[in-house]
């Protein structure tokens, strides 16, 4: 009963210094999210106002917009097992674990002690009659001893060291969720464009093998003419050579269709030789994306919710920087039972108790420590360099993907109307040649360039596809700065009863 009371006691001491002297200032410098210029509208949308929230916004699920049941089967699969992802994901549960630990210097330390020994020891001689044939002798005496004593060590933090030290980890922690946002989306991105680029693939051998059907009734003509002795036999070679052509190009489609299967396996967590697509036509269906005002885009994307992060992080280096200059303090206290002999330990006559301090200050260190001070200055300009940086790409990226859909929606419907004058021209020719009107370079020269603007057409359709997912991506997909969450309140609720 009576070591119980003195823990207690013990106890009640030090959160009472900690009561009291956790008060302290903090130095170096509070952080302000520094202002970014943000344009008012996006300069390819001219006319565009301020979105207004709305429910087909890309959400968690962007990726159901492009109406792919492959897109919709995998890109869920990416964030529980994507490798890149799994490896942020450590990162950021590491980044926890450092503000538990930065946190825990705010609280003593305190430990038990226990000790025991036994020894033998010596008293001086017997007397001459208990003296043997070996001559004098001694006494020797067992005595045993033991300690149960209670410690604790504190240092208070006066000058917000800790608490600086806190406040970055908890920012490194937040920029940590921040990347992990960004990694899963950025191979949730990259995955749509495997399946987009396997899906023109597929549509692209499609065209090739009705391309070779159409080669191969020409030489069959061609071949009957040459029969008959009415064509040059250069026609016949002109049009061999022009299906087998199109047949080794049919062939190379494989390779990267095998690469296109092999990059969707990895990117769901699964080896090269476990995925197998079958063949699709279909190409995805070019999503509607309703956009945000620039100002938005701070908010949505996670690279710049990570370099804001960081550079809060940075921030608060210098003011554990400038806490070196500062006396470091440190309180002790011990409490407890001694005894020798070991019986009795216990008793309150055995009692002890100590209490003590210790302060020191660095009075010359050569200029370490303001080097160390400009050093972390010099590390939040760069911070702040990258985040504004990170914002000005972000809306490069978004002007590049508006800018891209723009004019490449108007290729598109040249190029339709190219491809459909194009076939009608090969029908032309093919009915000239056959009728003896044009010599067979003409019709080679119809179907070539019929091929040409057709494979430009997907082309282009896989290009406004890409540059569709690369705009959700860049709008931040279904992310936003909201998400982000205290590390410093969570390990709160963690210690708090």
């Amino acid at each position: 009963m009576m070591k119980t009371i003195s823990l207690t006691r013990l106890a009640g001491i030090v959160a009472a210094l900690s009561t009291v002297l956790t008060g302290g200032c903090m130095v170096g410098p509070d952080y302000h999210r520094p202002p970014v210029a943000t344009p008012a509208t996006w300069k390819e949308l001219p006319g565009w106002t301020e979105a207004q929230p709305a429910a087909e916004r890309p959400k968690g699920d962007w990726w159901t917009a492009f109406n792919d049941p492959l897109i919709d089967e995998l890109e869920p699969l990416v964030s529980v097992s994507n490798q890149t992802v799994r490896q942020n994901y450590a990162n950021y549960q590491q980044a926890l674990a450092e503000v538990r630990l930065a946190r825990s210097a705010l609280f003593p330390t305190i430990g038990i002690t226990g000790s025991a020994t036994r020894e033998r020891s010596s008293t001086g001689n017997l007397s001459s009659s208990l003296v043997g044939r070996s001559g004098a002798s001694s006494f020797q005496r067992i005595n045993n001893a033991g300690s149960l004593e209670a410690n604790a060590s504190w240092a208070p933090d006066l000058w917000g060291l800790v608490r600086r030290n806190i406040e970055e980890s908890a920012a490194t922690a937040q920029a940590s969720q921040a990347t992990l946002a960004n990694a899963t989306l950025s191979e949730q991105i990259a995955l749509a464009n495997a399946v987009i680029d396997l899906r023109v693939t597929d549509a692209n051998i499609d065209l090739l093998k009705h391309t070779v059907a159409a080669f191969e009734q020409s030489l069959r003509v061609v071949a009957e003419q040459d029969k008959a002795g009415t064509v040059p036999p250069s026609d016949l070679v002109s049009a061999r050579t022009q299906l087998e052509s199109a047949q080794s190009n049919l062939i190379a489609l494989g390779v990267a269709r095998a690469q296109y299967v092999h990059a969707i396996a990895v990117l769901v967590g699964r080896n090269p030789e476990e995925l197998d697509v079958p063949t699709n036509t279909t190409l995805p269906t070019l999503p509607s994306i309703p956009l945000s005002v620039p100002s938005t885009l701070l908010e949505r994307r996670p690279d710049i919710a990570a370099a804001e992060r960081q550079m809060a992080a940075q921030n608060a280096a210098i003011g554990v920087a400038v806490a070196a200059y500062y006396p470091t303090i440190s309180l002790s206290a011990l409490d407890g039972f001694t005894q020798s002999p070991l019986n009795g330990l216990l008793h309150i006559a055995n009692y002890v108790w100590s209490l003590g301090g210790q302060a020191s200050e660095t009075l010359f260190d050569g200029g370490q420590r303001s080097a160390q001070v400009d050093a972390a200055k010099a590390s939040y300009d760069a911070a702040l360099a990258n985040y504004r940086g990170t914002v000005l790409t972000a809306f490069q990226g978004v002007e590049n993907d508006l800018a891209g859909l723009r004019i490449l929606a108007q290729q598109a419907e040249v190029l339709e109307r190219a491809v459909r004058d194009a076939t009608r021209g090969t029908e032309i020719a093919r009915n000239e040649y056959e009728a003896g009107t044009v010599d067979f370079t003409t019709v080679a020269t119809a179907q070539a360039t019929q091929l040409s603007l057709q494979q430009t057409a997907l082309n282009v359709q896989q290009t406004r596809l890409l540059d569709a997912a690369s705009l959700i991506g860049d709008l931040g997909g279904g992310w936003s700065d909201s998400e982000l969450a205290d590390p410093r309140k969570a390990v709160q609720r963690q210690v708090s009863p």
